[in-house]
This record gives C-alpha cells, sequence and structure tokens, in this order.
C-alpha cells in the first residue's frame, strides 16, 4: 500500500469522526483493546480463528448498588471469504438489580485486502436491547431527606431494537477504527409522550494503538479511544502497556478527568488470553471511603484456526 493511500484512509476516518462528534454514555471498558468487538462490529472476523472473549467489570466496588457489566462475544471469519461475523452479549446491573439492561448483539463484517497484511473491515450491527426496571426497591427521597413512597409500583420492561455500523483498518503493527454501534437514541419507559426515565444517545467511538518493537523481547503498546455522546462530555482513554516475550504484558492508563489504570495480562498459551484492570476515580467519588475503585477481568479464548495462511494478530 502506498503512503497516499495510507494517508486517504486516515483522512477517511478524520472526516467521520467530525461529521459524527456529538453524542448517555454506553458501559466503559479499560481494557477496550482486547473487547474490540463490544464496541465495533467490523471487528469481527479479523483475528482469522473462531475467537471467545469475556469481561467482567465492578465499577466502584464499596458502593452499594454500583454498576456490574458482564460482557460476552463469539466472533470469526467464514471460511475463505472475506465475510466475517460476530455475536455479543452484554449486562448491565445497577442497584442490585433495580436496573437491568442485556443487549444483544449481531455483527458481520467484510474485509478488502490491499496487501497480506493490510486489512480495511466494514462492519453492520443488529441489536437489541431488554431493559427493566423494578420500583419496588426504589425510595423516593425528598429535599429534607424524608423517604416518600414510590408511586409506580412493580417491575417495569421493555425491549428496543437498533442498528450500528464500524469501519476497521488494521495492519500486523497498527490499527484504527470509528464505530457507532447503535445509531438511533431511544426514549425509555415512554409515557405516552408525557415523560420518560431516560434517553439512550448514539455513543461514537475512536480507536486506535500502535505497536513499538524496543528490543527482541520487549514491545510497547500505546493504545486510544475516544467516545463522545451528545449531552455528556468526550470521553478520552489513553492507555501506555510493555508486551515482554509475547507473553507479559502490564501498563498504566488514564481516563481524562476520570480515573488512572494499571493493567496487566497474560498470554498463557497461544489459544488463551487473561486480563486484569484497575482503576482509581480521580474525582470527587474516588476519595471516597466507600468507594475502593474499579476492577475488570478479561478472558480470551482461540477456539479454532478457520485459516492456514494466518498468523493471529496477538497484539490486538
Amino acid at each position: 500500500m502506498t503512503k497516499n493511500t495510507n494517508a486517504l484512509i486516515g483522512l477517511i476516518f478524520c472526516v467521520l469522526i467530525g461529521f459524527g462528534l456529538r453524542a448517555q454514555q454506553d458501559a466503559q471498558y479499560t481494557q477496550y483493546m482486547f473487547n474490540t468487538l463490544s464496541i465495533n462490529p467490523a471487528y469481527a472476523g479479523s483475528r482469522g480463528q473462531l475467537t471467545f472473549a469475556g469481561l467482567y467489570r465492578a465499577q466502584w466496588v464499596g458502593l452499594n448498588g454500583a454498576p456490574e457489566t458482564f460482557t460476552i462475544n463469539l466472533h470469526s471469519p467464514i471460511r475463505e471469504s472475506k465475510i466475517g461475523y460476530g455475536l455479543s452479549v452484554i449486562n448491565d446491573n445497577i442497584g442490585d438489580g433495580l436496573i437491568q439492561e442485556t443487549s444483544v448483539e449481531a455483527a458481520a463484517s467484510y474485509t478488502i485486502n490491499f496487501d497480506p497484511d493490510k486489512k480495511l473491515s466494514f462492519g453492520l450491527t443488529v441489536s437489541g436491547d431488554f431493559l427493566s426496571l423494578d420500583f419496588n426497591g426504589l425510595r423516593n427521597v425528598d429535599r429534607e431527606g424524608v423517604n416518600q413512597p414510590i408511586t409506580e409500583q412493580g417491575t417495569l420492561s421493555e425491549f428496543n431494537p437498533n442498528f450500528g455500523f464500524g469501519l476497521y483498518y488494521h495492519t500486523d503493527r497498527f490499527y484504527v477504527g470509528f464505530s457507532v454501534p447503535k445509531l438511533f437514541n431511544r426514549e425509555h419507559f415512554d409515557n405516552n409522550g408525557q415523560n420518560f426515565f431516560s434517553v439512550d444517545r448514539a455513543n461514537y467511538y475512536l480507536i486506535t494503538g500502535y505497536v513499538f518493537d524496543l528490543n527482541a523481547d520487549l514491545k510497547f503498546k500505546p493504545a486510544l479511544l475516544t467516545k463522545a455522546v451528545e449531552g455528556a462530555p468526550v470521553q478520552v482513554d489513553v492507555s501506555a502497556s510493555f508486551l515482554f516475550n509475547e507473553r507479559f504484558s502490564f501498563g498504566a492508563a488514564y481516563r481524562w478527568d476520570a480515573a488512572v489504570s494499571a493493567l496487566a495480562g497474560f498470554q498463557v498459551t497461544d489459544q488463551i488470553m487473561l486480563g486484569l484492570a484497575y482503576d482509581r476515580e480521580t474525582t470527587e467519588l474516588g476519595g471516597t471511603r466507600f468507594n475502593d475503585g474499579s476492577f475488570e477481568i478479561f478472558l480470551r479464548l482461540e477456539l479454532l484456526k478457520r485459516f492456514r495462511r494466518t498468523i493471529s494478530p496477538r497484539f490486538f
């Protein structure tokens, strides 16, 4: 691929970001560089193998009712074709079951090969969100701190379909992607246009990363995630990790005006990877005694190699 082609691809991503940079936040991940399918459908099949990934995140440990997120996904190329497919399930639990949201997402991708190690993928996703709100567990507190009765009773449930798209360009050392996993804004529990409890808005993602060789055994892996959503501050995550002997990784990350993080990973075998992350809030919430930070546990399994000629890009 020529330098002009690379520049053109970069320009396309920048224009798309400039056009779409306005966007309530989706679930956040510190190990987003390993959990890419959850935010970009064009990633489906990019590893050349049938791949399973699972991630559990406990947000603000020690705070009663703090959010918990569990994500699983499976993706693979289809035989020798340029088509990939994927399936993701994301569950958010807030308030010890007061609010439960489960999203089921099916993704499909198509890849254009510029060179054996330079690929541009286009992805589409179809999703369905199941949301429930349990009023029986809620308390209504007035300005004087006095409990007031809740007028609503029981559990409200709702289902919303949605669509999204993504672009993902990668070589054996570099990647950049832009995606909008859910294009349409959704108003939850709308009461005949009178009021609603929450609004989900489109989230716009830009991700990129590179792998530098420092010596024969040590690699440096910076990465960036930018997420924008209307009505909320732009989220910027910057991470820098080192990979030793292509087995052990360790590093740190910073979420702009929100948190600092420590990351570690271990490639147990060629098929199994484990990852851990710990976040500490830099906001006022981070200094409270009831908040012990946030934790993530990640597992990736390479289940079946579909392309004999494909070397799995372990770096991302």
